[in-house]
């Protein structure tokens, strides 16, 4: 009998221990790097940012790059030594962040890249460089991930990413994670893709869980993450004070520009007049976390409204993607089309209001949007891949669009 409940209880504690280990793993950097993503940090067409994590005992990074070979064994690469930041956090401990900018790379080429210290490697990825003309392409967009995100969220990704394996990248409209600090929600955002941000580049936007309760010493207003510049490498061509978070790119005929919307909102204005007023491309995306019209009951946002909107509509920007508010809207077929949405887990309930053409609550959802030419395709499906909303805006004479609805009764009733 004894040994029995000696038995039970060393196999409860084993238990214990090898759950413990797992969760612990899981977040524990090692010398093998993790958390690779692809971002940019300047022209698509002809560069690429790559940054990952070890922890501290790996004394050198480096990255290895190639045009792709149809042979593996033919790659002969150029090797890169990374910039490294040291980063500390409370669960995480200390660990290193790497980064490299691939630079003076060939428009519209295949490229195969890995990361190590000479010794250890990870796989090798390939991605694939701009054209420098407009062409056609695709890209994902994802409102809040934010909660449960290993559990609801990556199934979202991985349906959105089979429903467009050739996306040129995935934008991320705030609220990635609930606790701008917590390494391991951090870890969650990264899994969940998996090997996929490694080659498909990522665009994102902070939200207002992206903040932490730690306020700067001087506004007293809440402070970025302390894990977004180690490991996000985004273009520092936005104001100051806001760099990597309120940027623009250009990709093949579209100017992308993600605003903040947690502070200096009138600091960026001024910026974003001069990031429209010299675009010289046919299509304007925008991106903010705080939607400009909020759906969901109690919450509006109209000092931002007022503060932004004279502007998006003097410039005719076409899209504007926004999240936080835990639900799905968009607008009616005048101007811009503003859209919320979200794909994690956490959702709330809608307030009907005339401004929403098409919404929904307690779905989770992710958008495909198609750009070809004079044509932008807008379709957003459920979580299970079941086109919930359609829609085409064409380019008219002086920059006007036409808003075509392809909602169906098929669509709504299913």
């Amino acid at each position: 009998m004894r040994y029995n409940r000696l038995y039970s209880t060393i196999q409860a504690i084993s238990v214990r221990l090898f759950f413990c280990f797992v969760a612990f793993s899981f977040i524990a950097a090692s010398p093998y790097p993790d958390r690779v993503v692809l971002t940019w940090a300047g022209n698509p067409s002809n560069s690429q940012a790559v940054t990952w994590r070890t922890d501290r005992s790996v004394q050198r990074a480096l990255a290895q790059i190639a045009v792709a070979e149809e042979n593996g064994h033919d790659i002969r690469p150029t090797e890169i030594e990374a910039t490294t930041t040291t980063f500390s956090s409370e669960l995480g401990g200390e660990v290193c962040y790497h980064s490299v900018n691939f630079t003076g790379l060939l428009p519209g080429t295949t490229y195969t890249y890995r990361v190590g210290d000479g010794d250890v490697w990870t796989e090798w990825f390939h991605f694939r460089t701009a054209s420098p003309n407009p062409e056609p392409f695709s890209f994902i967009y994802f409102g809040d991930a934010q909660a449960d995100i290993k559990t609801y969220w990556s199934r979202v990704f991985h349906q959105a990413f089979r429903h467009a394996p050739y996306a040129a990248f995935t934008l991320h409209a705030g609220d990635l994670i609930n606790r701008a600090e917590n390494d391991d929600q951090w870890g969650e955002w990264f899994n969940a893709p998996g090997w996929v941000n490694a080659s498909v580049p990522v665009i994102a936007t902070p939200g207002n869980h992206e903040y932490s309760r730690d306020r700067h010493a001087e506004s007293g207003s809440p402070r970025l993450s302390s894990f977004w510049q180690p490991q996000f490498t985004f273009p520092q061509n936005g104001p100051e004070g806001v760099k990597e978070s309120c940027y623009y790119i250009d990709y093949q005929g579209v100017r992308i520009v993600s605003l903040n919307s947690n502070e200096k909102e009138e600091e960026q204005l001024e910026w974003l007049r001069e990031v429209l007023s010299n675009n010289p491309h046919k299509w304007t995306i925008i991106t903010f976390h705080h939607p400009v019209f909020s759906p969901t009951l109690g919450r509006d946002n109209p000092e931002l409204r007022s503060l932004w909107k004279p502007v998006l509509d003097e410039f005719k920007v076409d899209l504007v993607l926004t999240g936080h508010d835990h639900t799905y809207a968009r607008t009616h077929s005048e101007g811009t089309a503003y859209i919320v949405s979200v794909s994690g887990p956490k959702l709330y309930h809608l307030d009907k209001q005339e401004w929403m053409h098409r919404s929904a609550e307690k779905i989770q959802l992710y958008q495909i949007i198609r750009i070809d030419s004079g044509e932008l395709t807008y379709e957003a499906y459920t979580a299970t891949g079941r086109l919930y909303d359609k829609f085409t805006l064409k380019k008219q004479e002086g920059g006007k669009n036409n808003l075509m609805e392809e909602i169906t009764d098929t669509i709504m009733s299913k």
